[in-house]
């Protein structure tokens, strides 16, 4: 079944699986520490649960049988993470809270429903005001946004459409995404890139690792743009990393006005 979102279980869940690198990165924070019984293989952080929670597969093929073995009371799944079909096989046999977040308020949103249905809305509560104050005192730019394109992946080149977590946090950190046009992960080319007369090249430390090396490439074939390397999960991990992100990306918007 589905859970809903706003009303709580009536006792903790003692048995929690995650599905979500960003979401299995806030239940530690929330202190689940014995009650998050299973993760994903792309759950890296903290480091000690990748190392030694049970791994059920990655986002994109869970282990089915893995996830029965462990019997959860309570599986979170995202709806863009993770692939539909099998979180509606999961559905039909133990509880699933499915999330959707696409910008900073739903993500917030989302915090706080992972603390109604694990019993732990105070710490839960905390770390929205904590993220809520951070991006309050944050000094950004929002009057002329920065024209940007944001990469995430290579051989295709892919970026993000105006439709996307990212996309959202790109414009709240005070950038302009030139592909906001297209829906999703856009395959784009060095030429729509030029093209698209953005002045900053994103190029994301995950999923698609990007190194020193592609800068050399980037500043070569496109030599008016400031291309960069940025923390991938500032603008992607919508959990208790959004703590991070404001001083993030403060720091990177002046770095980036003063070149």
């Amino acid at each position: 079944m589905f859970v809903d979102p706003v009303v709580a279980p009536p006792t903790p869940p003692a048995r929690i699986i995650s599905l979500v690198p960003s979401i299995t990165a806030l239940l530690h924070a929330l202190g689940l520490n014995s009650t998050t019984v299973g993760i994903t293989k792309f759950c890296t952080a903290p480091a000690h649960w990748h190392q030694h929670k049970t791994r059920i597969g990655g986002t994109k093929n869970v282990d089915l049988q893995k996830i029965v073995g462990l019997q959860p009371d309570l599986i979170i799944a995202n709806k863009e993470e993770n692939i539909k079909e099998q979180v509606l096989t999961l559905a039909s046999d133990f509880p699933v809270l499915l999330t959707d977040v696409n910008n900073l308020n739903d993500a917030l949103q989302m915090i706080t429903t992972v603390g109604i249905q694990t019993h732990s809305l105070p710490k839960a509560l905390s770390i929205v005001a904590s993220i809520e104050t951070n991006f309050s005192k944050a000094i950004l730019p929002t009057e002329m946004p920065i024209p940007a394109a944001y990469l995430i992946w290579k051989d295709p080149y892919m970026s993000v459409g105006g439709d996307t977590f990212i996309h959202a946090m790109m414009e709240t950190a005070g950038f302009r995404n030139v592909f906001s046009d297209q829906m999703r992960y856009p395959t784009v080319t060095i030429q729509n890139i030029k093209a698209s007369q953005c002045k900053v090249l994103l190029l994301s430390s995950e999923p698609y690792p990007f190194k020193e090396k592609h800068l050399h490439f980037f500043r070569t074939q496109l030599p008016e743009v400031n291309a960069i390397l940025v923390n991938g999960e500032m603008f992607s991990w919508y959990g208790s990393k959004l703590i991070e992100a404001a001083g993030y990306f403060e720091t990177l918007m002046a770095s980036i006005s003063n070149h």
